[in-house]
């Protein structure tokens, strides 16, 4: 294999591993299903704040991150999702993860906030939309820098 692709693996496999991991979390909530929903285990009635909301972004974001689909965005409003879990749920708790239960949270808030800056890689359905509409001789949508 060619160094020079590894990185573009290792980014693929981070992002793929990762949103499958938290979609799991949220569909657990959600449908009770993987183990169920720790805390009671029940699925969360639908609508309630703010735990359902959180396992929906969970389960959309985490889907939308791993097939590489509005990549930076859906993992920009899961790391904020995460960290606000972390300051309202186990901060007040005590500082450090450690001691508080928050190194789940803290773990997907930064690696998410990894994948926002370092986009979805060569292999996602956003960079194949970005071939497709080059090759098509579409402009590529605006986007802030």
């Amino acid at each position: 294999m060619n160094p020079a692709r590894i990185p573009d693996l290792v980014t693929t496999l981070f992002r793929l591993v990762l949103g499958l991991l938290f979609a799991v979390h949220g569909a657990s909530s959600i449908f009770n299903v993987f183990g169920g929903n720790r805390g009671s285990g029940e699925a969360i009635p639908v609508g309630t704040w703010p735990g359902w909301w959180a396992a929906a972004i969970q389960l959309a974001g985490g889907l939308l991150v791993m097939a590489g689909l509005s990549t930076r965005v859906a993992a920009t409003i899961c790391s904020g999702s995460m960290a606000y879990a972390y300051f309202t749920v186990h901060q007040p708790d005590g500082l450090l993860p450690l001691n508080n239960g928050g190194e789940t949270a803290a773990l997907f808030c930064w690696s998410f906030l990894l994948i926002a800056a370092l986009g979805p890689g060569r292999w996602s359905l956003d960079a194949t939309l970005s071939r497709r509409r080059a090759r098509d001789g579409v402009p590529a949508p605006a986007v802030a820098s």
